[in-house]
C-alpha cells in the first residue's frame, strides 16, 4: 500500500500557503464595508491552523514524493481547497447547504463556471470576488502556483506539476528547473491579467467587475458578477476585449513565454495549435452567423457576427460566459459549440477538454491509416508542426480519448436515471468534463434546479474533467496502491 503520511505531510502545508487567498477578500470586503470580513478571517484562520495541524502531525513522516504521490496530492488538494473555500459562503448565507457551497467553490477551482447561486449582481462584493479568485487561482493550478513560490516544500516538483499541468505540455522543460517554468507561467499569467483588468476598465467596467472577469477571463473560468452575465453589460467593446483575452488564455502558455522572450508574435504564429484554434473558431463563427441569420434569429449579419462571435468564442475556449440566451438559437449553434468545447483550446492553456493537439494528431493518424489500406508498405508517421511524434504518443492520446468519452458516456447515464431529460443531461456532463459552464436544458443558465446527487454527480465530473481524466482515473486501478 501506499504511505498516504507523506502526502498528508504536504497537503498540510499547501492548506496553509492556500490560506494567503483569503487576503484579496478581506481586503475587498474592508474596502466595500460589506461587512464579511471577519467571515474571511475565520476562514483564513481555520485554514491556516488546520494546514499547520496536519503538518505537524505527520511531520516525523516526511520524505520526497514520489510520483505516484503527486496523484493522490493533486486530487486530495483540489477536493481539499474546494472544501475550505466554502466557509464563507456557508457564513454568510445560512441557508446555503455545503452540496451548493461545495459546487460552488469546485465549479471555480476547476474553472467550470457553472453557478448553483442567484442574485449575483447584489451579492456581497466580497464573496463575488472570492468565486472570482477561486476562478484565478484554478486556472494556472494551486500546485503549479505553490510549486513556483515554494521551492523549499522540497515535494518533487516535477512530480507535482506533470500531475496537475493538463496535456501533453506536462513534459515541456521551458526553463532548467519546474520551480522557474512555473514562476514564468505564473508572471506571464498575471500580467495578461493585470492587461484585461486594465483594458475592461478603459472600456467601461467599474474596478470590482473589471478584476472579476479579467480573473475569470485568462483562468477561462466564467464566473461573472451578474446574473446575466456579460450581456448584463451590453457593450461591444466589452464583448471584443474579452474574445482577445479568452484567445489568448486558449493558447499554449509555452508559446506566450517564447513570444515574451523573443520580443515577437512569431513562436504563437509556429504554433501548429494556435492556428488551428484560430482557423476553427473564425470559420465557425463565420458560419454559425450566416446561419443564425438566415434562420431569422437576428435580423442583421453585423448584430448575428457580434453575438455569435462573443457567445462561440466563450463556449469554444471553455470559458461559459454568455452574452444571449444562445440555448434557444436554431439546434444546430448550440450544439456545434458543445462539439467545439470539447476540441478547440490548446494544451498548456488554461481550458479543459481534449485539446486540440490531441484533436490532429489523431486526425492525422487518421488519415495515414487510411493511406496505409491503400499503401501497406508506407512509411509516414504523425507530425505536428513538423516535430515527428513517438508512437507512444499516439497511443497515450488513444487511451484519454476513450477514457474521456467513457467519462461522459457513464456520467450522462447516471444523470438520466437520477431523472434528468437526455439533452440536459448530457449538456450538463460535457459542460463539466470540458470545465466550460453553462449547458443546455434546465442548465442552460443555472445548475440551481439540480437536486444534490445530480451536483455531487457533476463535481466529480468537473474534478475529472479539470485533471484530465487520467489524473483522477489512475487512483482507482489497483495496481496503482500496491508496492
Amino acid at each position: 500500500m501506499i504511505d498516504l503520511l507523506p502526502v498528508i505531510n504536504v497537503l498540510g502545508r499547501l492548506m496553509a500557503f492556500f490560506s494567503l487567498a483569503y487576503v484579496i477578500p478581506i481586503i475587498c470586503s474592508l474596502v466595500f464595508a460589506d461587512g464579511l470580513a471577519a467571515d474571511f478571517v475565520y476562514a483564513m484562520a481555520f485554514t491556516f491552523v488546520a494546514g499547520l495541524l496536519m503538518y505537524a502531525f505527520t511531520r516525523r513522516h516526511y520524505r520526497e514524493l514520489k510520483s505516484r504521490d503527486g496523484f493522490v496530492l493533486v486530487v486530495a488538494a483540489w477536493a481539499q481547497m474546494a472544501a475550505v473555500a466554502t466557509i464563507p459562503l456557508l457564513l454568510a448565507h445560512d441557508g446555503m447547504s455545503f452540496t451548493d457551497a461545495f459546487f460552488e467553490t469546485m465549479s471555480g477551482l476547476t474553472t467550470t463556471g457553472a453557478t448553483v447561486m442567484v442574485g449575483l449582481d447584489t451579492l456581497e462584493p466580497s464573496l463575488n470576488l472570492w468565486r472570482h479568485t477561486l476562478n484565478w487561482l484554478g486556472g494556472m493550478g494551486i500546485i503549479v502556483l505553490a510549486v513556483a513560490v515554494l521551492p523549499l516544500l522540497g515535494v518533487g516538483g516535477r512530480q507535482l506539476y506533470k500531475a496537475e499541468v493538463p496535456g501533453p505540455m506536462k513534459d515541456t522543460r521551458l526553463t532548467a528547473r519546474v520551480t522557474d517554468t512555473a514562476k514564468a507561467l505564473w508572471l506571464i499569467y498575471f500580467a495578461l491579467t493585470v492587461a484585461c483588468a486594465i483594458a475592461l476598465s478603459l472600456a467601461g467596467m467599474n474596478g470590482l467587475d473589471a478584476i472579476s472577469h479579467a480573473f475569470s477571463a485568462l483562468s477561462l473560468g466564467g464566473f461573472s458578477t451578474r446574473d446575466a452575465s456579460v450581456g448584463a453589460f451590453d457593450s461591444p467593446g466589452i464583448e471584443f476585449i474579452l474574445i482577445v483575452f479568452m484567445l489568448l488564455a486558449a493558447f499554449n502558455f509555452a508559446s506566450h513565454f517564447a513570444a515574451f522572450h523573443s520580443r515577437s508574435l512569431l513562436p504563437l504564429w509556429r504554433d501548429a495549435e494556435a492556428r488551428a484554434v484560430v482557423a476553427l473558431i473564425g470559420v465557425s463563427c463565420l458560419a454559425v452567423s450566416l446561419y443564425v441569420l438566415r434562420e431569422g434569429t437576428y435580423a442583421d449579419f453585423v448584430t448575428a457576427l457580434r453575438h455569435v462571435s462573443f457567445n462561440l468564442v466563450s463556449i469554444a475556449t471553455d470559458c461559459g460566459y454568455g452574452s444571449q440566451d444562445f440555448a434557444h438559437w436554431p439546434i444546430f449553434a448550440p450544439f456545434w459549440m458543445l462539439f467545439l468545447s470539447c476540441v478547440t483550446v490548446s494544451s498548456g492553456s488554461t481550458g479543459g477538454g481534449i485539446k486540440m493537439i490531441r484533436t490532429l494528431t489523431l486526425a492525422r493518424q487518421a488519415s495515414h491509416e487510411l493511406t496505409r489500406l491503400v499503401h501497406p508498405a508506407v512509411v509516414n508517421p504523425v507530425k505536428i508542426g513538423g516535430v515527428v511524434l513517438a508512437p507512444g504518443i499516439v497511443q497515450a492520446m488513444l487511451g484519454f480519448i476513450f477514457l474521456y468519452f467513457m467519462t461522459v458516456v457513464v456520467m450522462t447515464f447516471v444523470l438520466i436515471l437520477s431523472g434528468l431529460d437526455f439533452i440536459t443531461a448530457f449538456s450538463a456532463i460535457i459542460a463539466c468534463v470540458n470545465n466550460m459552464g453553462p449547458g443546455l436544458g434546465d442548465v442552460a443558465s443555472n445548475y440551481a434546479g439540480l437536486n444534490a446527487f445530480q451536483k455531487w454527480v457533476c463535481v466529480a465530473t468537473m474534478l475529472i474533467g479539470r485533471l484530465e481524466v487520467l489524473s483522477v482515473l489512475v487512483l482507482f486501478a489497483p495496481a496503482f496502491w500496491r508496492k
